[in-house]
């Protein structure tokens, strides 16, 4: 799939609404769109999302995307709880978040638009299916009166046509039965949009008839009903909104592109590691959302010396990763939060036995099940601190689909190189959404090959605990000859491995341990600014996936004059050496993230920094306008008062003012 990337700044966009004209006239290009499909979890929401990014990325426009599930495997059909969202925000300038407001919302049924029509802009355009907005559809989605027609909808531009019908007389030539023409209808939709956005319909087409290759007559249906929607927007005569718009392909370096997700960023990244490190690599999984996709992905890569293993729990999963980095490959697993805890015990078990092992958590809203389905940053007091005992250990965090390859990497390195387990933190919103790649050159990834103890490193016997330079213990495989050595649980005696309870020598082995972690430090990138001065005003700092709306809400705000910057922090522990003196350089630091503070807990904990929250725990992720607003705040009289708090409610913006100490 190719697509394009560049560094043109998108918040200079004019996303105006869809506007209406000369019948026959196309509409003036626009820089950018959000669009956003909603239906029933049956509808095919996701699918129709996934191709129309499919030709988006082919078409040469930037694009992120934002697929919302919902958390039941299949609720009652028209019911609120029941509907399942993607949102793609796409244009000829950089995209680096899937947007705010859609510019278009597609609601399939009344439960889709009850559940989204608020995100909808003003003025923005909804496009409904008059045949799903019969009464018992109308009374699961409790509306009182058919929103069609009480006027509730001024405020936006509707259209509204039976899809259904039109769907069913698409592909009435194919004889099918009413249950599977109406699976039509995302085709059918898609078609439309694929008009009113310029798009070529071929490559659905070949992708249709490629995936029904076995069942034609399914292929042509859908193909038919495509069509079907296309020649809609093209012959009906609409002096309403609907206009065809063309959004120019923005431009781009040369080079291999596609579109990635997080979870396929991920595997390739592990895979890219482990081949880096010259190591097989084994994957322990049990499937959870939202981190199961990774294993989905890892399966078809056995010709890369990937082994997978869905195991029975998640104390299993772990378990045989380390048994398998015991054995001399790179263990692997991956979970959620749930999932995280119950791996607790055996991460202090690696921990204690010093081996390699990466650990992907792909977080999502908590506690306990809490929202398996959408997007959260609450798991970062569990990763840095969440083990019994003194158990350190190093926590790297990716800011975007993309980043997680770079990031996947750098976990197996850490990995191999200190012999420790390593968390990856990624959340819902990074491994479900899409943003165009371009692919590396695997020469331009420096290799740190494994090497295995192959003989006494002691007079005349081995010492598994004996540390080199870096506070580092060799790697053994068993069977070696003449290495024969026991690692375990219990704490163990300096050098020799040998069990030993001794009060000197737990003190000895904790303060190894912690000084093995510390001294990552020295081997990682120091911490840059990735927008503005490195000193200031106010400093905006983030981990993980809320790198794209902080980086152009505070581009907006250095257009305003604001003395703002942006840092987003990748190694989350140990903390880049440089980072204490960089937040010195600021009057106050923001620290925006999906949980009620963690990250800003343990830059106070660890700088002293009086650091001001900006939380948000929604299950969605931040808008640009909430940071847009807190950052105004510093600057007009009202914020800045140190030790404040900024209170997030994505229904009310501006954001509340920062609260007194």
């Amino acid at each position: 799939m190719m697509a394009t990337i560049s560094s043109v700044d998108d918040s200079a966009r004019q996303r105006a609404p869809l506007e209406g004209g000369v019948p026959g006239v196309e509409a003036p290009p626009l820089e950018a769109v959000v669009v956003r499909f909603a239906g029933d979890s049956g509808d095919g929401m996701q699918l129709t999302g996934g191709q129309f990014t499919l030709s988006t990325a082919l078409a040469g426009n930037d694009l992120a995307t934002f697929p919302d599930f919902p958390a039941e495997i299949r609720a009652p059909q028209g019911t609120l709880f029941g509907v399942s969202a993607f949102q793609i925000n796409f244009g000829s300038s950089e995209i680096t978040t899937a947007g705010d407001a859609p510019d278009v919302l597609v609601a399939m049924n009344p439960a889709a638009l009850k559940t989204n029509i608020h995100a909808l802009k003003p003025g923005g355009m909804v496009v409904v299916d008059t045949g799903e907005f019969g009464k018992r559809n109308l009374e699961k989605a409790k509306y009182a009166a058919n929103p069609l027609e009480d006027g509730s909808l001024a405020r936006w531009d509707v259209l509204a046509f039976d899809i259904s019908a039109l769907t069913l007389e698409a592909v009435k030539p194919f004889g099918l039965g009413n249950k599977e023409a109406l699976r039509c209808k995302n085709m059918w939709t898609l078609g439309l949009a694929l008009w009113m956005f310029d798009r070529d319909r071929q490559p659905l087409i070949d992708w249709l008839n490629a995936k029904f290759a076995k069942n034609p007559v399914l292929a042509q249906a859908n193909i038919a009903a495509l069509n079907a929607g296309h020649a809609y927007g093209e012959t009906a005569e609409l002096a309403g909104p609907l206009k065809r718009q063309h959004i120019d392909p923005v431009p781009s370096a040369p080079g291999l592109y596609r579109t990635i997700t997080g979870a396929e960023a991920i595997s390739l990244g592990l895979v890219a590691g482990c081949q880096l490190a010259g190591l097989p690599m084994f994957f322990g999984g049990y499937p959870i959302t939202p981190a199961s996709a990774i294993l989905h992905h890892l399966v078809k890569m056995k010709e890369f010396g990937v082994t997978t293993f869905q195991a029975e729990d998640e104390i299993a999963a772990i378990c045989s990763a380390i048994g398998a980095s015991y054995a001399g490959q790179l263990g692997v697993t991956s979970s959620s939060g749930p999932g995280i805890a119950l791996k607790g015990e055996a991460m202090g078990l690696a921990v204690m036995t010093e081996l390699p092992l990466v650990i992907v958590n792909s977080q999502r809203g908590g506690p306990s099940t809490g929202l398996p389905t959408k997007t959260e940053q609450s798991d970062l007091y569990q990763a840095v601190y969440g083990r019994n005992g003194d158990a350190p250990l190093p926590v790297i965090a990716a800011c975007s689909p993309a980043d997680a390859f770079e990031c996947a990497i750098e976990a197996c390195r850490i990995a191999t190189s200190y012999m420790t387990p390593v968390i990856l933190l990624t959340d819902g919103y990074i491994g479900n959404a899409s943003e165009p790649w371009k692919v590396p050159d695997p020469a331009g990834f420096a290799p740190f090959p494994v090497a295995f103890l192959e003989e006494p490193n002691g007079e005349s016997r081995v010492l598994p605990y004996k540390r080199d330079e870096r506070g580092v213990r060799p790697w053994i495989r068993p069977g070696t000859p003449g290495l024969m050595h026991r690692i375990g649980g219990i704490e163990k005696a300096v050098d020799t491995g040998n069990i030993d309870y001794a009060p000197d020598v737990h003190q000895a082995q904790t303060d190894a341990r912690k000084a093995r972690i510390d001294g990552i430090a020295a081997g990682i990138p120091p911490q840059e600014i990735c927008l503005g001065e490195a000193q200031g005003t106010l400093l905006v700092i983030g981990w993980g996936s809320t790198f794209g709306p902080i980086h152009q809400a505070v581009r907006r705000a250095q257009k305003k004059g604001y003395a703002v910057s942006h840092a987003q922090v990748r190694h989350i522990w140990p903390l880049p050496g440089n980072l204490g003196e960089l937040l010195a350089g600021f009057d106050h630091v923001l620290v925006p993230e999906m949980n009620t503070g963690q990250f800003k807990t343990l830059l106070r904990d660890r700088f002293l920094v009086d650091a001001v929250p900006l939380n948000k725990t929604s299950g969605q992720p931040f808008a640009i306008a909430e940071l847009e607003a807190a950052i105004a705040r510093f600057f007009d009289g009202i914020a800045g008062n140190e030790g404040g708090e900024v209170e997030v409610n994505e229904t009310q913006l501006p954001a509340p003012e920062i609260e007194q100490p």
